[in-house]
């Protein structure tokens, strides 16, 4: 019998205050609760990883671009306050992934909105609260890695993949 698939999980999903405004953002959804309990449930935040602080300026990618616009050198990740802080989210986004490979995670469970974990929808860079469909640069590595991404609104439908 195979060991059930493990996931990587957004560390904000699980209640953990590492977002730019020293918040979490806690999902509770009984399938999570069930995924922790069996330890298939595998947790990282990117932009800690690299050590970027707590509190932190917001930050958004620039142009209405998306994080694999980023990847690709096209786009930069921009702090509200003018910093470029691309370099720390693809060194971020490249932690992430070895993390999930190293822990043998094939899906991964992601913080919607984030420029660094949004995985159906980012901001547009204009710090307005616009939204757009795309992927931050976290959820670009990941697909270009083959791990298979879902946000946080997509729950069902990993379970369904997962067969869990």
């Amino acid at each position: 019998m195979t060991s059930p698939k493990r996931i990587l999980v957004s560390a904000c999903l699980l209640g953990h205050a590492v977002r730019y405004d020293g918040k979490g953002k806690p999902l509770a959804h009984p399938l999570l609760e069930r995924w922790k309990e069996e330890g298939r449930v595998v947790t990282i935040c990117p932009e800690m990883a690299v050590g970027m602080p707590v509190p932190r300026p917001a930050a958004e990618i620039e142009n209405g671009l998306s994080g694999e616009d980023v990847l690709c050198g096209r786009a930069r990740v921009m702090e509200i306050t003018g910093g470029d802080v691309s370099a720390e989210f693809i060194a971020g986004a490249e932690k992430a992934v070895a993390f999930a490979q190293a822990n043998g995670c094939t899906h991964a469970l992601l913080i919607d909105g984030s420029p660094s974990c949004g995985s159906g929808f980012i901001y547009d860079g204009s710090f307005a609260g616009k939204k757009l469909v795309g992927n931050g640069v976290t959820a670009a590595l990941m697909a270009r890695a083959g791990i298979a991404v879902y946000s946080d609104r997509q729950i069902e439908e990993l379970a369904a993949v997962l067969g869990a």
